[in-house]
């Protein structure tokens, strides 16, 4: 698997590097590929990796103050009562199905408190039929839209289970708002946008948060916007790391989704998420 590789704020590396590095990079990062499968969830296609009655884990449904009102969120977290840093889980474009309740899950037995909201919930929440969801997602109101998930920063940021430290990903739809979350809250401190569109340039240096971009190979609508934010992520000095893994497409986390799921990228992509936000949150 190629991947371009671009990092800043790291003053032992700039610049881009390319090289065919997915064997490389599992047992460098894992200590091999079948290790890499013994320390990551078992992904599969179209199944549920972390049940909904997982004894390990607290969940709940909330809702937490936003810009609209009231917004309707799934909560994950360990069972045991103590401040974990937080992590808020942005859906696609199908709303807040089960799949991202799943990741909520996953992230939660990674250590985090995990909040994913919905963010439909000014017309009700997420229907049955999910194919309405990108047309919903039109009449929202945008702006107020971001506003929502900002309020999620603030509400983990002072909850009483928190320490604090709060960072966001999301995965398409979900990954543009995660950009846009890290544009406009300047507490978050880690975001991790999955093939999610660029902010607007202009919008760049307002971010404070560390970045760990994921792009797939074959994604060239998302793709079109990275030499541009990159240039100005440079340019304003952020924190980030670029990875975009060859052979996959967009979507490629999705495991509900087999034309587009791409275990290899998938795994990986996660265990470098985990692997970011347990060092910019725990530290």
């Amino acid at each position: 698997m190629d991947q371009k590789i671009s990092q800043s704020g790291n003053p032992d590396t700039s610049g881009s590097t390319c090289r065919r590095e997915f064997l490389k990079g599992l047992a460098g990062l894992a200590g091999g590929a079948a290790v890499a499968g013994a320390l990551l969830p078992p992904f599969r296609a179209a199944g549920e990796i972390v049940p909904p009655n997982d004894p390990r884990l607290h969940m709940e449904w909330i809702k937490y103050p936003g810009a609209t009102g009231p917004v309707r969120a799934y909560l994950a977290r360990p069972k045991a009562e103590e401040k974990r840093p937080a992590v808020i889980v942005i859906h696609e474009n199908r709303g807040l199905v089960p799949h991202i309740q799943d990741v909520a899950r996953r992230m939660a037995l990674e250590g985090f408190l995990t909040v994913a909201p919905d963010a439909l919930s000014p017309l009700g929440g997420t229907p049955e039929e999910t194919g309405k969801v990108p047309a919903l997602l039109q009449k929202l109101d945008y702006s107020a839209t971001v506003k929502n998930f900002v309020a999620a920063v603030q509400y983990l940021k002072t909850h009483p289970l928190s320490t604090g430290k709060v960072g966001c990903t999301g995965f398409c739809w979900g990954g543009a708002m995660t950009n846009q979350v890290a544009v406009h809250a300047p507490d978050l401190r880690a975001a991790v946008p999955y093939y999610g569109s660029q902010p607007a340039t202009e919008e760049v240096p307002k971010i404070k948060a560390a970045l760990l971009l994921h792009y797939a190979g074959n994604d060239e609508r998302i793709n079109k916007g990275i030499p541009a934010f990159e240039a100005a992520l440079k340019k304003a000095g952020i924190e980030y790391q670029l990875y975009i893994y060859e052979g996959a497409g967009h979507a490629f986390n999705n495991d509900t989704n087999e034309s587009r799921y791409h275990k290899e990228a998938a795994q990986l992509a996660w265990q470098r998420t985990v692997a970011f936000f347990k060092e910019k949150l725990k530290t």
